[in-house]
C-alpha cells in the first residue's frame, strides 16, 4: 500500500503541474504518515542528500556559465565557427549543433545553453538559413540538450555522488556520446536541408578571417581544456576544477573581454544562487523520496523484479532505456537520477555493466528527456526565446504543438545515437585507458 501512495501522489501532483521538488517532497511525506515513521528524520536526510562535498561542484559549475555567458563567450564562439562551416547548406544550422556541443562544454546546463545560444542562433537561421521558426526552434533545443552529455555536466556530477564513480571518469566518458549525438543531428539537417532545397547563405570565409575570429574564441575553448586537463591530469578535483573555472571566466569577462563589470558581480550571484537553489532542494527532496523506496523495501523489490524480468544485461538495457525516456517526459534529470539510479545501479553492478558505460547511457536518455513533450524543459524554453524575437523571416508563432512536430525527427535521430552507446560500451569507456 505504501509504494501506492508514494508514486501515487507523486504522480498525481506531477500532472497538476506542481513544482518536480514538491511533489518529492510531499509524496514522500505522505508515505511517512502513513507508516508512521518518525517525522524527524526529514531535516536529517534532506541535509545528508545536500552536504556532500562532490556537491560543492554543482553552484561553481553555475556561476562559471553565467559568467562566462555575460563575457559575451557565446556570440565569439558562433562568430568562429560561422567562419569554418557556416558556408555549407545549412551552415548556420550546423554551427548551431558544434556550438551548442562547445557552449555545453561551458555551462554544462541545458537551458541555461537555449536561452545563451538562442538568441543569437534561432533568428539566424529563420532569416539567414531558411529554416521554419518551428524547426529553428526545435533544433537549438535539441542541441543544447547535449549540453548535460558533454563534459563538465551537472549530471555526471550528481551521478557519481550517488553511485561513488569518480568524476573525472564520467566527464571523459561523455565525450564521445556527445559528440555522436551532435553528428546524428547534422544529419537530420541534411535531410532538412535536401527536402526544403535550402542553398548556402554566406560566402566562404578566408583564412585571415577564421584566424580573426579564432583569436577571438580562443579563451572560449580554453574553458573545458583546463577543466577536464586540471581533473585527468591529476592537478586538481572536480571541485577544484568548478572554482578554477569561476576565477577563470571572471579574469576572461573582466579584463580580457571586458563585457564584465563588477556592477554585475551581484546579479551573476544571485542568479547563479536562484538556479543551485532550485537544483539542491530537489536532491534534497529526491535524497527523501530514495530513503523512502530504500527503508520500506519498495527498492529491493524493483530490483529483484529488474533481475527476475530482464534476466541477462541487454535485456535490462532496454528496459533501463525504456523507462528513462518516459521518466524524462516527466521529471528533470536530476530527479530521475536520485529516483531510478539507486534502484538500477546494483542490478547493472550484479550483471557486470560498466558505473561508467551505465552513467553515460542514462544520462544521454534523460538529455532527450530534455526535449521530449510534455514537460521538456528546453522545448518551453526555446519557445520562450524565439517567441520574443522581432523581424524574422518566419513570422510563425512557436507553439508546444508546432515544436512537437518538428522536434520528433532530432529525438529520433538521438535515440538511435543512444542504442550505439547503450550496446556498444567502447563509446563510453573508450576515453578511460584501460580503467
Amino acid at each position: 500500500m505504501i509504494n501506492i501512495i508514494l508514486f501515487g501522489s507523486f504522480f498525481i501532483m506531477l500532472f497538476l503541474n506542481v513544482p518536480i521538488s514538491v511533489s518529492l517532497g510531499m509524496s514522500s511525506l505522505a508515505a511517512m504518515i502513513y507508516s508512521g515513521d518518525k517525522l524527524s528524520i526529514i531535516p536529517t536526510n534532506v541535509y545528508n542528500g545536500m552536504a556532500k562535498f562532490l556537491l560543492l561542484a554543482i553552484p561553481f559549475f553555475v556561476l562559471s556559465g553565467n559568467i562566462m555567458a555575460k563575457a559575451g563567450i557565446s556570440s565569439r564562439l558562433v562568430a568562429f565557427i560561422d567562419d569554418c562551416c557556416g558556408h555549407h547548406r545549412g551552415g548556420i544550422a550546423i554551427v548551431c549543433v558544434i556550438v551548442a556541443c562547445f557552449f555545453g562544454a561551458i555551462s554544462g546546463s541545458g537551458p541555461a545553453t537555449v536561452a545563451a545560444l538562442g538568441i543569437i542562433l534561432i533568428p539566424a537561421m529563420i532569416n539567414r538559413g531558411g529554416f521554419s521558426a518551428p524547426f529553428s526552434s526545435a533544433m537549438m533545443a535539441t542541441a543544447a540538450s547535449i549540453a548535460i552529455v558533454i563534459p563538465p555536466s551537472i549530471a555526471f556530477v550528481v551521478y557519481a555522488s550517488i553511485t561513488g564513480v569518480s568524476v573525472g571518469d564520467m566527464f571523459m566518458g561523455g565525450i564521445i556520446p556527445g559528440i555522436m549525438m551532435g553528428v546524428a543531428l547534422v544529419v537530420i539537417i541534411f535531410i532538412e536541408v535536401r527536402r526544403k532545397g535550402l542553398t548556402a547563405s554566406r560566402e566562404k570565409a578566408s583564412w585571415g578571417e577564421r584566424w580573426a575570429s579564432f583569436r577571438q574564441a580562443f579563451w572560449g575553448f580554453m574553458v573545458p581544456v583546463i577543466i577536464l586537463g586540471g581533473i585527468y591530469g591529476g592537478i586538481f578535483t572536480p571541485t577544484e576544477a568548478a572554482a578554477v573555472s569561476v576565477v577563470y571566466g571572471l579574469f576572461v569577462g573582466l579584463f580580457i573581454y571586458k563585457e564584465v563589470k563588477i556592477k554585475d558581480l551581484y546579479d551573476l550571484l544571485v542568479d547563479s544562487s536562484k538556479t543551485t537553489g532550485g537544483i539542491m532542494i530537489i536532491i534534497g527532496c529526491a535524497t527523501l523520496f530514495s530513503y523512502i523506496c530504500t527503508v520500506h523495501g519498495i527498492s529491493k523489490a524493483a530490483q529483484e523484479l529488474l533481475l527476475a524480468i530482464s534476466g541477462n544485461k541487454y535485456v535490462f538495457l532496454l528496459i533501463v532505456n525504456v523507462i528513462f525516456l518516459i521518466a524524462g517526459c516527466f521529471v528533470d534529470a536530476n530527479s530521475a537520477m536520485y529516483i531510478f539510479i539507486p534502484i538500477m545501479f546494483p542490478v547493472a553492478t550484479k550483471l557486470g555493466i560498466n558505473p561508467i558505460h551505465f552513467g553515460v547511457l542514462s544520462t544521454v536518455n534523460l538529455a532527450i528527456g530534455q526535449v521530449t513533450p510534455p514537460v521538456g524543459v528546453n522545448l518551453f524554453v526555446g519557445i520562450g526565446v524565439c517567441n520574443k524575437m522581432e523581424n524574422l523571416r518566419d513570422k510563425t508563432r512557436v507553439t508546444i504543438e508546432t515544436m512537437s512536430k518538428a522536434v520528433w525527427p532530432m529525438i529520433l535521430a538521438c535515440v538511435i545515437a543512444l542504442m550505439l552507446v547503450t550496446y556498444v560500451p567502447f563509446f563510453s569507456t573508450c576515453l578511460l585507458f584501460g580503467k
